[in-house]
This record gives structure tokens, C-alpha cells and sequence, in this order.
């Protein structure tokens, strides 16, 4: 995972928790990196690693911090800078998610390593869909939760998520069905 991702998890951790449970999160996840670069890449059992000492540390489970942590996410990566990237991917939550493997190859051109998930939308209407989710990473997907939570608050919309088909189970991708309406 690049850098932007840990640092996320960092300042999520201090602004919600306090900069002393970032750094006994840190100390133990053994992570020796002070400083996170943004562009640079870095092991996802790094990430990992951070992710299960947070839940440790905070007594939450790693499903409950992937989902803090997505709906962190949108907000978050709209003030780092690639807010307008975001705002020219939809007005709308169906045209974003329409558009979001575009953004990630957009994304991609500044972060080469990049390793996106895809998404696809079906069984569109006006007030739902189906959000297909496909990544070569596992255990991300309490954090897919948390994003569409996220773009709920940013597209000023109540949304209801369900996951109904799970590639624990042996589907070839996750499928949440999104239902939506006006806030």
C-alpha cells in the first residue's frame, strides 16, 4: 500500500483517539517508519500489522476500524488533494461508482504501483443498486462498507448497505446492495 493509506490510518488514530494510542499502535505493530510519504510504497503487512494493533489497542474489531477507516478515507483523500479528481468522477453517488475504476486509473498515472480494486454497478433504479467488488487484497471489504458510508455524508444522501454475496463464501466477487434517497 502507498504511504497515503498508513498516514490516513495515522491521522485518523490521532484525531480520534490521540496521538499515545498512535504510538502504542505503532510500537505494536512494530512499525519502525516515523513519517509516511505518500507516494512511496510500502508492504501491505505493514498495513495489516497497524490494522490489528489498532484493534487491539482500541478494542475494536478489524472490521470496525476498516469501516472507521473507509468512511475516514473519502474525506480525508478530498483534502489531500484529489478532491476535484473526485468531484469530475460524479454529481451523483451512481455516477461516481459508475466512474470509480476511471479514477483509479487516473490515480494510477501518479502512483504506479497501484494495485486498484474494481467496481461495478448493477440492477440499477433510482433509489438502489448492486456494487460489485473485486480486489486481489482480502480483508478489505468492512473498509468498502465505510467508503460507501462515506460517500453517503458526501453526496448528502441516506444510504443503507447490505453485503449480499461474500468471496469468503466462494463468490468471484463481494456484491453489496446499496439502497439510497435524499437527506
Amino acid at each position: 500500500m502507498y504511504g497515503l493509506v498508513n498516514k490516513a490510518i495515522r491521522d485518523m488514530v490521532c484525531d480520534r483517539f490521540g496521538e499515545d494510542s498512535w504510538n502504542q499502535i505503532k510500537q505494536k505493530a512494530e512499525c519502525q517508519v516515523d513519517t509516511f510519504l505518500s507516494m512511496e510504497p510500502y508492504p501491505d503487512d505493514l498495513t495489516h500489522r497497524l490494522v490489528k494493533a489498532a484493534s487491539e489497542i482500541l478494542g475494536l474489531s478489524t472490521a470496525e476500524i476498516m469501516q472507521a477507516f473507509g468512511q475516514y478515507w473519502v474525506e480525508y483523500t478530498a483534502q489531500e488533494g484529489y478532491g476535484e479528481l473526485m468531484d469530475m468522477s460524479g454529481d451523483t453517488l451512481t455516477e461516481f461508482l459508475q466512474n470509480l475504476d476511471d479514477l483509479h486509473a487516473r490515480v494510477g498515472m501518479y502512483f504506479p504501483q497501484l494495485k486498484p480494486p474494481s467496481f461495478a454497478c448493477t440492477d440499477l433504479s433510482e433509489n438502489s443498486m448492486n456494487l460489485h467488488y473485486r480486489s486481489t487484497r482480502k480483508g478489505l471489504t468492512p473498509m468498502v462498507v465505510g467508503l460507501l458510508k462515506g460517500l453517503g455524508i458526501r453526496f448528502k444522501i441516506i444510504i443503507k448497505i447490505s453485503q449480499i454475496q461474500s468471496r469468503e463464501n466462494g463468490a468471484d466477487s463481494d456484491v453489496f446492495s446499496i439502497k439510497y434517497k435524499s437527506n
